[in-house]
């Protein structure tokens, strides 16, 4: 296939940006997008041209680092897929793709399509994580019984891997659904309940002071995430926040 690439090009996070074209011949439908992204960087660079920054690391859809807005949507045109895992198949010959980085206030831009997600680690840092007893009394976890519908939904919301997808989508940059599925996994376990008043509060109140917006209650997030986290979710992390904060 031959296509037209019109790409976001930025030195630093300083610099004024802008939409460069790039053709690129002999790409095969079983490429993946990244893999059609490696054939024009090396094409860049025999050229003496600084080749397009761009994040990735397991090129496996687990690490949620390969985030790009293709075409005006998050991950490109495939659904439940990432950057990574979208083939070329998708596009046809003679196609224009328009490639940026996810935007959004929160996810400033470093250089070309690489942006600091970081906010991200911050939020899980303020309460996404559960305390365990290692004094030696600990006990197993597979000795703790669980209803199998509450660990199915703990696990769905466990695949969140943090790409940000939801709020490169969201047209007010809400991060609910991330921070949903990271309380959810929690809540819905006997192992996150001892902290679980401290941790909805506190990562809601540093999602709201990272500066990302509020739920829109339009669903594009849920549409446009690669993992499929369910909206059902965010109403869970309200009900819990409401009831931590009766408890305070």
């Amino acid at each position: 296939m031959k296509l037209k690439l019109k790409i976001w090009r930025q030195e630093n996070s300083k610099s004024k940006g802008k939409m460069v074209l790039y053709d690129i011949d002999n790409v095969s439908p079983d490429m993946s997008f990244l893999e059609m992204m490696d054939v024009l960087n090396e094409e860049l660079m025999i050229k003496g041209i600084d080749p397009v920054a761009f994040d990735h690391d397991c090129r496996e859809g687990i690490c949620g680092s390969c985030s790009m807005f293709i075409n005006g949507e998050a991950h490109g045109p495939d659904r439940y897929v990432t950057t990574c895992q979208l083939h070329m198949r998708k596009f046809k010959d003679g196609d224009t793709i328009y490639i940026e980085p996810f935007r959004a206030k929160t996810f400033p831009v470093i250089k070309d399509l690489v942006v600091d997600r970081t906010a991200f680690d911050r939020i899980q840092h303020s309460g996404g994580f559960i305390s365990v007893n290692t004094s030696g009394n600990t006990q197993d976890a597979n000795s703790i019984p669980i209803e199998k519908a509450n660990a199915d939904k703990a696990f769905d919301a466990a695949t969140c891997i943090g790409c940000g997808a939801c709020v490169a989508t969201c047209k007010n940059s809400s991060a609910m659904l991330f921070v949903s599925a990271k309380v959810s996994q929690f809540a819905l376990l006997p192992q996150g309940e001892v902290e679980a008043t401290d941790r909805v509060i506190n990562m809601v109140k540093q999602m709201d002071e990272e500066g990302f917006g509020n739920c829109t209650n339009t669903g594009a997030c849920q549409v446009e995430c690669p993992k499929g986290i369910s909206l059902d979710n965010i109403a869970r992390m309200n009900r819990e926040l409401v009831k931590a904060q009766l408890k305070k």
